[in-house]
């Protein structure tokens, strides 16, 4: 090889058209290797990559270059989730269609990634936005119809009145449209669900065999699907009526002092009062996330009727209240205000008894609340029979009384909801149903599929333009013949991206996948990708994955065999104040000096912020283009593995990129020394090799990016240090192997400079000596009185005897000894010697 500086603008992109050439990251179903399938969540097609795509994809291709080293038939696609509201933004705000905005983000992003060097299967990429994808995804939910999964009914959601649309619970901002700022409403309306609650059960059994899976994403799944044991029993209204509760904690029974309804339950629709109806349309705004009404203030509105306790025989008050909603349990509490929070708050608003029936201690039952509830455990006071039980007995002997008594029985109940995928939006998957007034809603026959969006759509009006559109949605009916209407709603996008792994492992063009190839590639052996994901885009792909298990579609339940959750890449903010207004600047836009900063035009200074997740509102991005022309590929992956644990957070710095384009030209410089016939061996170099080879793959497989990239400095700095000798120039040529995941143009660059046949992309991983990666000399640390003053290379295993002669024969021991007497001398085998004088 030549002395030559890299040039990674020339590099990438030779190889990059390379592999593109020999397709030599398309997947084979019918190769013989053992499969491994590698993912990472697809991405949005917003426009640009952002540097956490970046450290998302890198990951999962040193992965996947990996796998391919060691032998096996890698599946590694990449395609975009490609629906959703910001399409629909940019029509409503740019003037342009979702369609056209979409494709020319798609066309810009890949070329992105392209420049990165991925090892993706392009061959298998597509848009959910594909009617050939969405197609075959109106047919899978006709299937799960047809298996009694899929069902419409009438329910109360949050409605948009300037955008016209459903907004879902996160997207209610204090009260208000996340888009449009406007009040948002509660509407009943008919929508589409899913039978999720009938997988609950084995959604939440399933978790234990997920090891690896974090436990973190595990504990919140569960606790989203929300398992519950409790007691529901109905108390005796002052009206005459029963109303039924539902309560995990029955032990409190003693500690209720009110009772609450949410405002559309008919004992709060009953009430005849102008009162009650303007405090039920003030319930109705806001949003229902759980976060919202933690911390919602607390609202109440006395219906005067009571409830009578089981078994003080009290009468409490009943009030509708802003905090409970018809959709969980029966729409009614017993509320207990010592010992649940939001009870509390309310009990305090409105001057209720918050009276304590669980204590540390029997000796504790009038000990006063300090501000909060207690929901802890401890034993039962203040609650008649049940005084000194623990919690468990008290709960069992409540539901024991109860059910002798016939006012109700032990249930168990789920946090988790059936699924509503209806969505009153233009840009997402056709739901495929015609209402017809003859024979109500029927399905789109299959050879009808897919029903596709018209291309022809106003979005001046806000709402839903295919249910203004003047034809799409008039058709016959499949049954009668008659006059019908196409179903205008579309699915949520998170079903679009509940089955594209199914998708990426099998095309058909006649059906959604093949059966049988599914169960070559399936489970996932590695998904990557953000803790934010963790419940609804994980949890729904693991219904649908046994929703079609369950419907004799699929051989397998669980779709990821391994999760990775990977950290952020943070950057520092930097901002001016501007009047009242605090404005952000890109770090394209300013010059760091020290421990300041300032404007590149105008040289004002600005203020540094905390490092913090990139966001485009703080303007902390940086370009992945932009580093890309400056270091080139191979030094932006080398970044994204260095330093920071993969599942934490990475800070960006301008200092880490040049000291990782610094390593790339060093590795450069070393690989241009390579000697193919150089002679000699060197047996400590040859030891490192086969060490590092070995620890490099241990960590790959366990994704300790960071480590194997400390380990490849370390082995770097060996074999500069060595002299040349055979040894040296495999170390050399193992070193390009090791590298080949992770700087793959480079090491392309060098493995043709070498003269190796073909690529090194195609080449085996580097066999390990197993006899090598055992030492067989050892560092041994010498003291005098117990002070490090020598260290000494001695064969492993050597005696008592042959370490102490060692050990005093050392010039820096003798001067340190100085003459006088040695006392004792105590050996640890394979570890030090000490001296006692």
């Amino acid at each position: 090889m030549t002395d030559t500086r890299f040039d990674p603008s020339k590099a990438d992109t030779r190889w990059q058209q390379a592999w593109d050439a020999a397709q030599t990251f398309r997947a084979d179903s019918n190769s013989n290797k053992p499969k491994s399938y590698v993912l990472e969540m697809f991405p949005y097609p917003s426009g640009r990559i952002h540097i956490g795509h970046v450290r998302n994809y890198t990951m999962g291709d040193v992965l996947a270059r990996y796998k391919k080293a060691t032998g096996h038939e890698v599946l590694h696609p990449m395609g975009w989730d490609a629906f959703g509201m910001p399409a629909e933004n940019a029509a409503m705000e740019k003037g342009v269609h979702p369609g056209g905005w979409t494709r020319a983000n798609i066309e810009h992003m890949k070329a992105q990634l392209k420049r990165l060097g991925f090892a993706l299967d392009w061959s298998r990429e597509f848009a959910t936005c594909d009617p050939e994808y969405y197609g075959h995804e109106q047919a899978l939910f006709l299937d799960m119809y047809e298996a009694g999964l899929v069902y419409r009914k009438e329910s109360e959601v949050n409605w948009d009145p300037v955008d016209m649309t459903v907004l879902a619970n996160e997207q209610v901002i204090d009260g208000k449209g996340w888009r449009s700022g406007a009040e948002v409403e509660k509407r009943k309306l008919n929508q589409w669900f899913l039978k999720i609650t009938d997988f609950a059960e084995d959604l939440l059994d399933g978790l234990g065999a997920l090891d690896d899976w974090p436990d973190k994403v595990r504990l919140m799944q569960e606790n989203w699907i929300g398992k519950s044991q409790g007691l529901e029993f109905s108390f005796d209204l002052s009206n005459g009526d029963k109303l039924p509760v539902y309560t995990t904690r029955p032990d409190t029974i003693f500690g209720a002092s009110f009772v609450a309804v949410a405002a559309d339950h008919p004992v709060a629709q009953s009430l005849d009062s102008e009162a009650a109806r303007e405090f039920i349309a003030l319930c109705k705004k806001g949003g229902t996330t759980a976060a919202e009404l933690e911390t919602a203030e607390k609202l109440g509105f006395d219906t005067g009727i009571t409830a009578k306790h089981p078994f003080t025989g009290a009468d409490l008050p009943v009030y509708i209240a802003n905090f409970v909603l018809m959709e969980y349990g029966t729409g009614a509490i017993m509320a207990v205000p010592g010992h649940d929070q939001r009870d509390f708050e309310f009990a305090t608003k409105y001057g209720l008894p918050i009276p304590r029936v669980v204590a540390a201690s029997a000796e504790d039952a009038d000990k006063p609340f300090e501000g909060e509830a207690e929901a802890g455990e401890g034993v039962l006071v203040n609650s008649d029979f049940l005084d000194g039980m623990s919690v468990d007995d008290a709960k069992r002997e409540i539901i024991r009384r109860i059910e002798a008594e016939g006012r109700g029985q032990g249930k168990t109940v789920w946090r988790l909801r059936d699924w509503g995928v209806s969505r009153q939006r233009y840009w997402g998957t056709p739901i495929p149903f015609i209402h017809c007034g003859t024979c109500g809603v029927v399905p789109v026959p299959k050879e009808q599929l897919p029903v596709t969006l018209p291309e022809d759509v106003d979005f001046q009006i806000p709402g839903n333009p295919l249910l203004r559109h003047p034809t799409w949605k008039h058709v016959d009916c499949p049954k009668c013949d008659g006059k019908a209407e196409r179903e205008t709603d579309t699915l949520d996008t998170f079903t679009n991206s509940s089955w594209y792994f199914l998708r990426f492992a099998s095309q058909p063009a006649d059906k959604p996948f093949d059966r049988d190839e599914v169960a070559k590639w399936l489970p996932v052996d590695q998904y990557i990708g953000g803790i934010e994901h963790a419940i609804l885009h994980l949890l729904y792909a693991r219904f649908w994955t046994r929703a079609l298990a369950h419907i004799g579609m699929l051989d397998v339940k669980e779709p990821f065999a391994s999760l990775f959750t990977q950290g952020m890449v943070t950057h520092e903010t930097y901002s001016r104040r501007e009047g009242e207004r605090e404005v952000f600047y890109s770090p394209d836009e300013v010059i760091r000096t020290g421990d300041g900063a300032t404007l590149k035009e105008g040289g004002e200074p600005v203020q540094i912020g905390r490092v913090i997740k990139m966001s485009k509102s703080k303007k902390n991005v940086v370009d992945p283009d932009t580093i890309i022309d400056r270091f080139g590929a191979d030094a932006v992956r080398w970044f994204m593995l260095s330093d920071s644990p993969p599942e934490r957070d990475l800070p960006w710095s301008e200092a880490g990129i040049e000291g990782c384009s610094r390593f790339v030209h060093r590795l450069w410089r070393l690989f241009s020394a390579y000697e193919g016939g150089a002679e000699g061996e060197d047996k400590t170099l040859d030891r490192k090799t086969h060490q590092t080879v070995d620890a490099v793959a241990r960590d790959i497989e366990s994704l300790g990016f960071n480590k194997a990239v400390a380990r490849i400095y370390e082995l770097t700095g060996a074999v500069e240090k060595a002299g040349t000798s055979a040894s040296r120039s495999t170390a050399i040529r193992t070193l390009v192997q090791l590298v080949a995941p992770m700087m793959p143009h480079l090491a392309e660059e060098a493995w043709a400079g070498m003269g190796m046949e073909g690529m090194v992309a195609d080449a085996d991983w580097p066999a390990v000596d197993p006899a090598l990666l055992v030492e067989d000399e050892v560092t041994i640390a010498v003291q005098h009185m117990g002070k490090l003053r020598d260290t000494l290379t001695a064969p492993k295993g050597a005696s008592k005897e042959d370490l102490e002669a060692m050990a005093l024969a050392s010039e820096k021991v003798q001067r340190s000894i100085d003459g006088a007497q040695v006392r004792k001398v105590i050996v640890v085998p394979d570890r030090l010697v000490n001296i006692v004088t």
